[in-house]
Formats: structure tokens, sequence, C-alpha cells
């Protein structure tokens, strides 16, 4: 098949056993089969099958769009892709409103292509495909970590290199610049199945790296930070940053009970620190490739007025 096509081996064996592929006119099932020197097959794609995930007309940021793929801004609380515990309200659910027609079918269903997903409860850029072509070229990017992807994150306490308790953190080390780095594999928690828990010689690989943008607090005591990622795992910079012993501020999961000292800061910042409903994390930069022209594209979103608030009463 020509690259063009955009097919996958996944999709072509499958349209192989619904009797998609012709040989003289009748149908060829068997994957196994030898072909010939000479002999001529047709392949016949039939139109995109209609998903049974319902269009929802649900505002979305819209950044960017064009015929193959479109960028959105996605609000905390709004989860990616239906599953068993959320079947509708979804990012996917509200794209196929807002897309409609113009997803000419990812995969042989007409449905968007989610290449990554954020939390439920982070903010921030999500990009989908509306083609078989663009999904396959933006998860190959993906795959190959050549995405470039940014985040801003609140945390307790200062990441800082002088800081003797982190050198004893496996997996913790300090690059040029103050950068911290977080390397480890990650898997399933033992007994929670539902977090993600750092390990070492298992798991998958991960890599993330922060640099300290702004310290509050007087004894600083805690930190915004830039998040960029190498890997890009489930949960990976909310357990990554709590395994180093600077957890997310709100994060009910990996957060532990940890809380401001009142001796570092003001009533109001310890209270709207304490009020936090969700992680403290935004995905603020997003860029890539196009996948059908090459061009460079670079997004940036500024922070939800949650967060924004959170940052002022940590400043003040």
């Amino acid at each position: 098949m020509p690259e063009a096509a955009a097919l996958s081996r996944s999709r072509l064996a499958r349209m192989l056993a619904e009797g998609a592929v012709l040989q003289d006119g009748a149908p060829v099932t068997d994957a196994r089969r030898r072909v010939q020197a000479g002999e001529t097959f047709e392949l016949l794609i039939p139109p995109a099958a209609e998903t049974d995930m319902p269009a929802q007309a649900i505002p979305l940021d819209v950044v960017f769009e064009d015929a193959s793929l479109i960028v959105v801004n996605k609000p905390a609380g709004m989860v990616v892709h239906p599953a068993p515990g959320s079947p509708a309200g979804t990012l996917v659910n509200a794209l196929l409103a807002h897309c409609g027609a113009s997803l000419s079918g990812v995969g042989g269903v007409a449905r968007p292509g989610i290449v990554h997903r954020i939390d439920k409860d982070t903010s921030g850029l999500v990009v989908a495909a509306k083609t078989d072509r663009a999904h396959h070229g933006l998860a190959a990017q993906f795959e190959a970590h050549s995405a470039e992807r940014a985040y801003l994150a609140a945390v307790h306490g200062v990441p800082d290199a002088g800081d003797p308790r982190l050198r004893g953190v496996r997996g913790v080390s300090f690059e040029a610049g103050g950068v911290l780095k977080i390397e480890s594999g990650l898997a399933r928690h033992r007994t929670d199945r539902q977090k993600q828990a750092v390990v070492f010689g298992a798991g998958r690989h991960a890599v993330t790296r922060a640099r300290v943008l702004e310290h509050f607090g007087s004894p600083a005591g805690a930190a915004l930070l830039e998040c960029r990622l190498e890997t890009g795992r489930t949960h990976q910079i909310r357990v990554h940053l709590a395994h180093a012993g600077h957890g997310l501020i709100g994060d009910p999961v990996y957060g532990g009970r940890r809380r401001l000292s009142g001796r570092a800061f003001a009533a109001d910042a310890v209270a709207a620190a304490a009020g936090f409903g969700r992680q403290a994390l935004h995905a603020a930069v997003l860029g890539f490739a196009h996948p059908e022209t090459g061009a460079a594209l670079r997004f940036e979103a500024d922070m939800p007025g949650d967060m924004a608030a959170l940052i002022a009463a940590l400043r003040g």
C-alpha cells in the first residue's frame, strides 16, 4: 500500500479478514496466503463507520484547527476519552459535535484520533487528529519524543541542587542550570491499581525535567515549576514530583496530606492551597511538526483562572 494511504497494519489485517481485499473480483481472506509475482490485488476501502459515541455540543476553547487536526485548551474537570466511569461529557464527545463531517475517519471510524491525553483535572493543550494520515504522523512524533510538551506545576517545597535530602533520593539528579531530572520506571501501584508507582529495573521508562520559575514563602515553602516530558506516561509528572518530595499542591492522589506552613505563608495563601480542588498542573506548551505539511507548530495556553489565583495568593 502507498504510504499516503496511512493504513495501519492492524487495520489492513482487519479489512483482509472482512473480505475487502480482492483478486480477480474474489475476496482473499487468508493472511498467510503467499502472493505470486504478477498477481494484482484490489483493496476496497469502505466509508468511515459511524462511532457509537454520542456527539455533544460542549463549548471548546479551540486554539488551532485545519482539515487535518485540532488543538484545544482543555479545562480542568473534563475527561479526554470516554471510559466506564465517564461515558459522556468528554473531550471526544465535544470534538465529535464540533468537527462533524470534517472527520474523515481514524482507524475506519468517523472519530477524532486521540494521540495523547492529560488527566481529567489537569488543564491545558491537547491535539487530536481528524484523518488517519494526521493520526499516524502525530503518533510517530509522540512515540519518538520529538513533540514539545511543557507544563506549569505548583508544588510543595523548592527543588534545590544544594538540598542534601534530594541527593539521597534514587533516580533524582540535577543537570546544568539547576534543572531537576527524575528518571525511573513507572508501573501500576501494587495495592492501588488506580495509581502509578516509581520502580527501578522494571516498568515503563520515564524521564521528567523541571526547573524553578518562581519560589514563594519565607522561608521558601512552595514553587512554580516548568516541567518538560522526555517520555509521556500516565500520571508521570505527578508521581515523579511526589517521589522527589515535591508533590503538586491540591493533588488528592499523590500529594498526601501536606499543607503549607503558617510560618512561611500568610493565612490567605495557606487557605488558597488547602482549598485548591485539583492538582495544580497545566499543560502550557505544545509543539510538533504538522503531519501533512511538515510546518513547525507551537502553541501556548495561559494558566486558567483557578491556578492563576493560587499563584497570586502564594506571591502575596
